[in-house]
C-alpha cells in the first residue's frame, strides 16, 4: 500500500514541479520582463529549488563520448553485449584512427567492473569508468531496477547474482582469453563467491579480484549499516520495507525494497549535511554561481536515482552477510543454473592475485571489512596479495574524485600491469570485439594481440609498495609459474608510497616485516570534509 501511495503523490507531485521549472526560467530569462522585477533571482531560485525538490529522477546516463589515451582523443561507443533479465553486460568499446593508439589499445588489460546493487544505478561509477578506460578494455554489469522486470522473468536472489557474474566472467575468458575483476562494495561478496565456485570447480578463474569497500566480513568496525542489519530481525526487513510494485509499472505484483526507502534512508545517515547543500545551492543561484550550482546538479541527479531490489535478492543478502556472516562463516551453499547446491571455499582460489582496498573514514563498510577476504583466500601465496587503505578517504572515495584517481588507481593500474601476462587468444574471436579505427585510416593487419612485452619492470615500479606483514601462514602448493614480482622491500626503497596513502603488501612467510608510516595527505584549502568515524 505505501508504493501505492508514494507513486500517486509522486503523479500529484509532477504538475506542479513543471509550473516550478517553468516559473523560474521565467523569472531569469533575459527576455522576460519578470526578470527585470525587484528580487527576481531571488524568485528563480526558490522556484528551482522547488522543481528539483519535486521532479522524478530516472536512470542516468554514463554520458562518456570520449576519453583521452596519451595526447590522443578516442571516441567511445558503448554497448549492451549480454542482455540478462536483471543486469546487461555493458561494454564501453574504443575506437581510433590512430594507427599508434589502436596497437595501444589492443594490447591492454580486460577489466569486467561488477557494479554495486545496492540502491544506486551501475552509473554510480561514471568516475571509476572513464579513469579504466584510459589503459583498459572496460566492462560493467549495468543492473536494471526490478520494478522493470514483469513477474513473467521469473525471481531474482543472491543466488542469481553469484551465477550472473560467473557467466559474464566466462564470457570475457571465451573472447579474451581470460579478465580481472575488480568489486565496488556490495558486490564484493558475490565475486568472492562466484570465483570460489569456479576455482572449486577447476575452472580457470580471473587473472586477478581487485575489492574496494565491501562488507566481506561485516563483524568488523560495524557501521550504522551493519547494525541496522543486525538488530532488527529478518522478519522485520520483510514485513516492513517490502511491497508490491503498483500496476502502472512493467514490473506490476514484483515483491521489491522499493527506492524510495533506500533513498529516505540515504538521506536520514546524514540530514544535515544535505539541508545545507541544498540551501548552498539556492545562494548560488542568487549568486549567479553557475559552476557550482551545475555541480551540486550533477551529483544530485545521481545520488536521487535510485531502483528497486527484488525483494528475495534483497532478503537473502541481509540474511548471507550481516546476519549469518555465512561467507567467512564457511556455511554458504549457492545454487547453480542446473539446481546443483554448492558450497562456496574461497580457500580453493590458488591462480588468482588479490587487491583490497578501504576508506580510512568509510562509514558504509568498515575498516578491516574488505581487507578480511586475505584470511578467507588461504590458498593465494602471500606475495600474491596486497592491501591499500586510503588515508582521509569516505566509502566513495576510494572510487571516485581526486583520491581515487590520484591514490587509488594508480596501483589499481600497476596491480594489474603486473598480473597481466600474455595469454592465448580462441581461434575463432568474435567478430568487433576489438577497437576499430576508421576505414579511411586502417593500417596493415596487425598480429593477434598479446600484452606488451616488457610492461613488467614499469608496473613493479608502480606497484603498491610494503608497509606491514600480514602473519606467516604455511605455504601453499606450487603455482603456475608467472612473470616474478619484485621484492617488498626493494619496491619500498625506490618507490615510497605517496603522502596520505597506507599501503602494505601481504608478504610471504619467513620474511621480515618493513612498517612504513606515510605522513598524511595535507588538506586542500577551501576544502569541505565532511565528519566521519574512524573505526
Amino acid at each position: 500500500m505505501l508504493y501505492q501511495i508514494y507513486e500517486t503523490q509522486r503523479s500529484l507531485m509532477e504538475p506542479f514541479a513543471e509550473f516550478a521549472q517553468a516559473a523560474s526560467k521565467l523569472y531569469s530569462h533575459p527576455s522576460s520582463f519578470l526578470s527585470q522585477m525587484p528580487l527576481a533571482q531571488r524568485v528563480s531560485a526558490g522556484y528551482d529549488l522547488l522543481y528539483r525538490l519535486g521532479k522524478g529522477y530516472e536512470k542516468p546516463d554514463f554520458d562518456i563520448p570520449t576519453v583521452d589515451v596519451d595526447g590522443v582523443g578516442v571516441a567511445i561507443h558503448e554497448r549492451v553485449e549480454i542482455n540478462k533479465p536483471f543486469c546487461e553486460l555493458r561494454r564501453f568499446k574504443r575506437f581510433s584512427d590512430n594507427p599508434a593508439t589502436l596497437i595501444k589499445l589492443k594490447t591492454q588489460p580486460v577489466v569486467l567492473i561488477v557494479a554495486p546493487l545496492s540502491g544506486h544505478y551501475a552509473t554510480l561509477l561514471r568516475d571509476t569508468v572513464r579513469t579504466m578506460l584510459k589503459d583498459h578494455k572496460v566492462y560493467i554489469t549495468d543492473w536494471r531496477s526490478a520494478r522493470l522486470v514483469p513477474l513473467s522473468e521469473g525471481e531474482f536472489h543472491l543466488d542469481d547474482y553469484v551465477n550472473y557474474v560467473q557467466e559474464f566472467i566466462r564470457h570475457l575468458q571465451g573472447i579474451y582469453g581470460n579478465c580481472h575483476v575488480i568489486s565496488v562494495c556490495q558486490p564484493t561478496v558475490p565475486v568472492l563467491a562466484a570465483v570460489s565456485l569456479m576455482a572449486s570447480r577447476g575452472e580457470t578463474t580471473p587473472i586477478t579480484m581487485t575489492m574496494m569497500g565491501g562488507p566481506i566480513d561485516a563483524r568488523k568496525s560495524p557501521t550504522t549499516v551493519n547494525n541496522l542489519a543486525t538488530n532488527r530481525s529478518y522478519e522485520w526487513f520483510e514485513n516492513n520495507v517490502i511491497f508490491r510494485v503498483p500496476d502502472n509499472l512493467p514490473g506490476a505484483g514484483r515483491l521489491v525494497y522499493p527506492g524510495f526507502l533506500q533513498y529516505t534512508g540515504f538521506v536520514a545517515m546524514n540530514p544535515d549535511r544535505h539541508a545545507t547543500s541544498h540551501y548552498d545551492y539556492f545562494k548560488d543561484l542568487i549568486k549567479g554561481d553557475d559552476a557550482s550550482a551545475e555541480a551540486h546538479r550533477k551529483f544530485y541527479d545521481e545520488y536521487n536515482a535510485v531502483l528497486d531490489m527484488d525483494a528475495d535478492y534483497y532478503l537473502e543478502t541481509i540474511k548471507t552477510v550481516f546476519q549469518d556472516y555465512s561467507l567467512v562463516n564457511g556455511t554458504w551453499d549457492v545454487r547453480s543454473p542446473e539446481g546443483k547446491i554448492e558450497r562456496v571455499r574461497p580457500q580453493d582460489i590458488t591462480t588468482t592475485a588479490l587487491f583490497t582496498v578501504e576508506g580510512e573514514l568509510d562509514d558504509i563498510s568498515g575498516s578491516g571489512q574488505t581487507e578480511a577476504a586475505h584470511d578467507l583466500c588461504t590458498g593465494i601465496e602471500r606475495k600474491e596479495q596486497h592491501h591499500l587503505e586510503v588515508k582521509g578517504a569516505g566509502h566513495y572515495g576510494i572510487f571516485s574524485g581526486r583520491r581515487w584517481r590520484e591514490i587509488v588507481y594508480p596501483k589499481v593500474r600497476a596491480f594489474i600491469q603486473q598480473h597481466d601476462t600474455p595469454r592465448a587468444r580462441p581461434s575463432t574471436p568474435a567478430p568487433a570485439c576489438e577497437p576499430a579505427m576508421s576505414v579511411s585510416a586502417a593500417p596493415a593487419p596487425s598480429a593477434p594481440e598479446v600484452a606488451p612485452a616488457a610492461p613488467m619492470k614499469a608496473a613493479a615500479k608502480a606497484a603498491p609498495q610494503s608497509t606491514s606483514a600480514r602473519p606467516a601462514k604455511s605455504a601453499p602448493a606450487p603455482r603456475p609459474a608467472k612473470a616474478a614480482a619484485p621484492k617488498a622491500a626493494e619496491v619500498a626503497r625506490s618507490n615510497p608510497a605517496p603522502a596520505g596513502v597506507a599501503t602494505r603488501w601481504v608478504k610471504p612467510a619467513g620474511s621480515d616485516a618493513i612498517a612504513t608510516t606515510a605522513a598524511p595527505a595535507p588538506a586542500t584549502p577551501g576544502a569541505k570534509r565532511s565528519t566521519a568515524r574512524k573505526a
